[in-house]
């Protein structure tokens, strides 16, 4: 896979997807948003890939928003459009990616930056990550599934603080609010990551994926997430993981799936 603005690597089962535009702290611009898109779709049915890792270049910045120059122009129509192409492009997709995706927060993560690690499964921060959603300032709000996906995480009051003020908190205070799962050392980021990933990479991928899908029905108005449980722990029973988890433990060994 070759990007212009992404730089992707696999090793043992894990693929780390680094945004590459440093001189512009790793902003998303309308051909990363595609790109990461592809990336993403490609990475899903790539059977050397259980775990994705999305982190960005450099030490100063995961992604510091969007690109303001692409849409300082636009119309109410044009904005619409904007917020729907890229919920739709990409924020949903990693949402509903049937393998986990791991936020890797190196820095900045602001606007779409923090919405792309809030769309991602897991938020691991360095103790320099700092991020916002500093829409408001700019006389707008959040666009890329933000005011839904960070109240969901922190809850109302918190969420319209943070949109309303537009402030930056720090690593330690989203830690605190439970924005990120875990805070790390800008050293050490990349590797607790991958720690995560082979914990995951251990159980069965179908389980993970049936997982996913079961926990994010339960944030979708007018589905039963309950309903969705129960059918998706039935179609567990009809895989080869289920033969395999249950054989290794009644056998005492380690299943491989």
């Amino acid at each position: 896979m070759t990007f212009n603005n992404l730089l992707i690597n696999t090793e043992h089962k894990i693929s780390t997807i680094t945004i590459n535009r440093p001189n512009k702290l790793n902003a998303l611009n309308s051909q990363t948003i595609s790109e990461l898109s592809e990336s993403i779709k490609l990475l899903e049915v790539d059977i050397s890939t259980r775990v994705i890792i999305i982190t960005g270049m450099g030490n100063k910045s995961f992604v510091a928003g969007a690109d303001i120059s692409e849409f300082a122009d636009f119309n109410s129509e044009q904005g619409m459009q904007l917020s729907e192409l890229g919920q739709h492009t990409l924020f949903n997709v990693i949402e509903n990616c049937s393998k986990p995706v791991i936020a890797a927060v190196n820095g900045f993560a602001l606007g779409g930056g923090l919405e792309l690690a809030m769309a991602s499964h897991i938020r691991v921060m360095s103790v320099n990550a700092k991020m916002g959603l500093p829409e408001t300032s700019l006389g707008l709000i959040p666009g890329y599934g933000g005011t839904q996906r960070l109240t969901q995480l922190i809850g109302k009051g918190r969420a319209l603080e943070m949109i309303m003020t537009a402030k930056m908190i720090l690593a330690d205070e989203a830690l605190k609010i439970g924005l990120a799962n875990h805070v790390v050392n800008q050293d050490d980021l990349l590797n607790f990551c991958k720690q995560i990933a082979n914990k995951i990479i251990n159980n069965s991928p179908k389980a993970i994926s049936s997982a996913i899908k079961a926990t994010n029905a339960s944030l979708v108005n007018n589905i039963n997430g309950f309903d969705v449980e129960i059918s998706e722990f039935g179609k567990c029973f009809d895989t080869d993981d289920f033969k395999e988890g249950t054989t290794a433990f009644l056998e005492k060994r380690k299943p491989i799936f």
